[in-house]
């Protein structure tokens, strides 16, 4: 049996918008996928810890769904172990913007978790930074105009050459993403 594993994204849980959308449309229109969504923290060894873990469990085919910050996951994941990734707004510049972090009490969007991140965790975002891109076709940028958070177009560039779904407008949170999944289940099990 595949299994789905949706990354969410920073202080972001399985609770999240897409990772439930995502979760409902399989249960009900592709239950012979099994779906996985791990809780993760902000620090990277824990997050590569939990991922590996999770992609290591599964028998059988792992696609990747990866929304900001779980788009580097998705990434780095989908060259270590060759899978396939769709990256929803994915952070393409995460080592630019999360020093900016450091030192600052951080809340989860979806508990009373908080989280402080110091320089040592920026050390470990490093080796965990992939800039290669040796399958094209193993990734699908979904990205929209309106991401208030990420900008759009450095993903754009760093996925030139991938197959690639740019709408305007939107937001970070990708306005209307359930009517995707489809299209996403087809891109994971026919290219």
């Amino acid at each position: 049996m595949a299994t789905l594993l949706y990354i969410h994204g920073f202080l972001s849980s399985p609770l999240s918008h897409k990772a439930q959308l995502t979760k409902q449309w399989l249960a009900e229109h592709r239950p012979d996928i099994n779906y996985l969504c791990p809780q993760l923290t902000p620090y990277p060894d824990e997050c590569h810890q939990l991922l590996n873990n999770a992609i290591d469990s599964c028998e059988d085919d792992v696609y990747m769904i990866g929304s900001s910050m779980g788009g580097f996951w998705a990434h780095y994941f989908a060259e270590q172990y060759g899978l396939k990734a769709v990256l929803v707004n994915p952070a393409t510049q995460a080592l630019t913007l999360m020093p900016a972090y450091v030192g600052q009490m951080l809340k989860s969007y979806y508990s009373e978790t908080f989280y402080v991140l110091n320089d040592n965790h920026i050390n470990e975002l490093k080796q965990y930074d992939t800039l290669t891109i040796t399958e094209p076709k193993n990734y699908w940028l979904l990205a929209q105009t309106g991401d208030e958070t990420l900008d759009y177009t450095a993903a754009v560039k760093r996925y030139q050459g991938c197959k690639q779904t740019i709408e305007k407008g939107g937001n970070h949170s990708f306005a209307g993403f359930e009517k995707h999944l489809p299209d996403i289940i087809h891109f994971f099990e026919n290219n």
